[in-house]
């Protein structure tokens, strides 16, 4: 029995570890924590297009464009009255991407200007969630010690969730078990898991009593989705081993028994109600659930172990042949299984791992709120899925794609440079062939003497206002009649004035009949008249800018195209030495992805090698008895 007491240990301290709820995407803080108002945990009104321009963005999933457009819009200051929301959300941003360093910069900076105490307490909340998930308990609680009230909403349950899993993890069950007193009984969704690591945690601290009580209240209660199933199953489960662990294995029977035949805890169940029958000495009871556990998937540690315990147990009821034959399977089942772990650490060494992971979860922008969802294309995929599933592994594949995705951006960049370096040269080219038309001699002379022209026609405006007969702004027609009519005046004085005078009085009645039409048309076409010189200051003062901005377009436009390939040249520059960098990281970081992974599945060998051992000194031990029983029945029968 020592490998079955083993094995429970080892699996009992699995089962017996705080969970937390899965992070909900839709609450991290480049978004509902961002956008939270000072005074209360509703968004507040977005009063800059920029900043609502960002948070399109977040509530999109495009976390790096968000990113870049609202450090373009800080930059311009084009986000008041939002700056310190905007600050929050760009330490969002950076923790989504696991820069939880410059995030914390950013969040000290808010505290020290003395923004809101609920942002502040939310930006700290993620940065320790963050960095939990990242495998930094110690800094995700110092993280957590700067928050100084309680959160707004459910986030004060996950704060205390938080806070037991990082106590739970230092060691300190007691501790733990302070921080879900309350919550545990709160009517409130993170309760479940609460209740599960409250009663963890009291077993942890040698509180056999109570750590049951809660987990049997947990296990009992109503399920309706398939994670609070799961969640009743693992209590379930941690109930029997802690019971198997308690030396009682009838009790921890009566737990397992209620453990879904067909959920992800199935298997180990089935494996420690098992061990609970061998405990009471009912091998025969035993052979069942370790029999069904044989046929299922090999990868499985629990189905590996109950290929041992089969013939153990066959040889427990002195079924030794069979025993014999069930050690032999296990071994060959051993051996097939560490041939299969040879060719999965193989693809894995060559790449294959991460490329089909990357190529098969395609998922949302980067970061935040990437989770790895369908196995990739591997010879084995099962032997991963433990791994695949923890958070170290996640956040290194995360890490893994951002930075793919960052070379690709920076690879883009090098090419649109080069775009942007034969769109400066064409404008250069354009600017030079346009120069020598704008550059014409008499285009300065030709403003000035219409200028001079436009005084003219204001001085002889200002005469006809004061001339009131109107002459002044006669037409052509009335101009010559004026002229027909001063040369009949002419040639009337030169006659006898017996002849003279019925012509004169003919021709004073076409003067003032003229004389009427003039003054009568007056106001209209001075009216017309000072419109257009009105219109004619506005062209001739649009054309004396003109002529000034050509003027200093000649002198400033070949320096703006320096500057522009200057800029162009060190972003050149900049990109180019990033590149390799970039390429370099992300070589190591598929290097440290692919080493995690081997050393899972090298584990899984390791383990697949005791077994074997086992299995094989087992075989011989009943070999031996074999040996033994047959000297026997010789001597006996001489």
């Amino acid at each position: 029995m020592r490998l079955l007491r083993f094995g429970a240990l080892a699996l009992a301290a699995s089962l017996l570890s705080p969970l937390a709820p899965a992070a909900d995407g839709a609450r991290a803080p480049v978004a509902e924590g961002a956008r939270a108002s000072a005074t209360g945990d509703e968004p507040s009104p977005v009063r800059a297009p920029h900043w609502g321009d960002a948070l399109f963005r977040v509530y999109q999933g495009h976390t790096f464009d968000a990113l870049t457009s609202l450090l373009a819009s800080q930059h311009f200051q084009r986000v008041a009255p939002h700056d310190d929301e905007a600050t929050a959300m760009q330490g969002g941003l950076l923790l989504a991407y696991g820069l939880h360093d410059p995030a914390e910069a950013l969040f000290t900076s808010l505290a020290e200007r003395g923004t809101s105490a609920a942002v502040r307490d939310r930006a700290w909340f993620y940065l320790a969630r963050t960095r939990w998930q990242r495998g930094l308990p110690n800094a995700a609680e110092e993280a957590l010690g700067h928050i100084a009230a309680p959160l707004a909403g459910d986030l004060e349950a996950d704060r205390r969730l938080l806070a037991a899993q990082l106590r739970l993890a230092a060691g300190d069950p007691v501790g733990a078990a302070s921080q879900l007193g309350a919550l545990a009984d709160a009517d409130r969704p993170a309760a479940r898991y609460a209740r599960y690591n409250l009663g963890v945690a009291l077993l942890a601290a040698g509180d056999l009593a109570g750590g049951r009580r809660w987990l049997l209240a947990l296990a009992t209660q109503p399920a309706f989705s398939p994670e609070e199933r799961s969640l009743r199953d693992r209590s379930r489960l941690a109930l029997g081993f802690a019971a198997l662990q308690a030396g009682q294995p009838a009790e921890a029977r009566a737990q397992l028994e209620h453990v879904r035949l067909q959920g992800p805890f199935s298997n180990k169940a089935l494996l420690g109600f098992g061990w609970a029958a061998a405990a009471l000495d009912h091998p025969k009871d035993a052979l069942v659930p370790w029999q069904e556990l044989q046929g299922r998937d090999p990868s499985d540690a629990a189905v590996l172990e109950a290929r041992l315990a089969v013939p153990h147990a066959l040889a427990e009821l002195k079924a030794y042949g069979q025993a014999n034959d069930g050690y032999g399977q296990a071994i060959e089942a051993f051996d097939a299984e560490a041939h299969a772990l040879d060719e999965s650490i193989a693809a894995v060494r060559s790449g294959t791992l991460v490329d089909s992971l990357l190529a098969k979860n395609p998922g949302a922008d980067l970061g935040w709120l990437w989770r790895v969802q369908d196995l990739p294309e591997l010879p084995h995929p099962s032997q991963l899925l433990a791994l695949l599933a923890s958070h170290g592994f996640q956040e290194a594949l995360k890490d893994q794609r951002d930075l793919r995705f960052l070379l690709a951006n920076l690879q883009q960049w090098q090419r649109d440079l080069v775009v942007y370096d034969d769109m400066l040269a064409t404008r250069r080219q354009a600017f030079a062939a346009q120069l020598p038309a704008v550059q014409q001699p008499d285009r300065a002379a030709r403003l000035q003497a219409l200028q001079a022209r436009q005084a003219e026609m204001t001085q002889a405006l200002a005469t006809a206002r004061a001339d009131a007969d109107g002459r002044a702004l006669a037409d052509a027609a009335e101009q010559a009649a004026m002229t027909r009519l001063a040369r009949a005046q002419a040639a009337l004085a030169q006659l006898p004035a017996d002849e003279a005078a019925p012509l004169r009085a003919r021709l004073d009645r076409v003067q003032a009949a003229l004389t009427w039409q003039l003054a009568v048309r007056q106001p209209e076409r001075l009216w017309g008249t000072t419109k257009a010189l009105r219109d004619l200051d506005d062209r001739l003062a649009h054309a004396a800018q003109q002529e000034a901005a050509l003027a200093s377009a000649q002198a400033d436009e070949p320096a703006r195209f320096a500057g522009f390939a200057d800029r162009i040249a060190g972003l050149a520059r900049r990109v180019a030495n990033l590149l390799p960098q970039v390429a370099t990281l992300r070589a190591e970081q598929q290097q440290a992805v692919q080493d995690m992974a081997v050393q899972a599945l090298q584990s899984q060998r390791e383990r697949l090698r005791e077994y074997g051992t086992q299995a094989r000194f087992a075989l011989a031990q009943l070999q031996d008895r074999a040996t033994l029983a047959r000297a026997a029945t010789a001597g006996r029968n001489p």
